[in-house]
């Protein structure tokens, strides 16, 4: 780019809030009528205990320690990890 036409550039700006707000009414919309999503938080949460059910002795402290570090998500709300 020669810094001697710069002044002749003419900013360009997209604002994304109205695509995004579309975005997510097409994938409510593909979710359909009958998703219901209390329900898919519940599958959620027993797909996870059932992921890190029946962990042998090593396997739990392993768990326990990258819980600790913030690297898996522990029980409480929200379940994030840390990083």
């Amino acid at each position: 780019m020669n810094q001697d036409n710069a002044h002749e550039l003419t900013p360009f700006m997209i604002d994304l809030t109205f695509e995004e707000a579309r975005r997510r009414t097409e994938v409510v919309a593909a979710l359909g009528p009958d998703w219901d999503p209390v329900a898919a938080l519940q599958g959620e949460g027993e797909a996870y205990a059932l992921l890190y059910s029946g962990l042998d002795a090593e396997q739990q402290r392993t768990y326990d320690m990258l819980v600790a570090a913030g690297v898996l998500p522990g029980e409480g709300p929200g379940r994030a990890a840390a990083h």
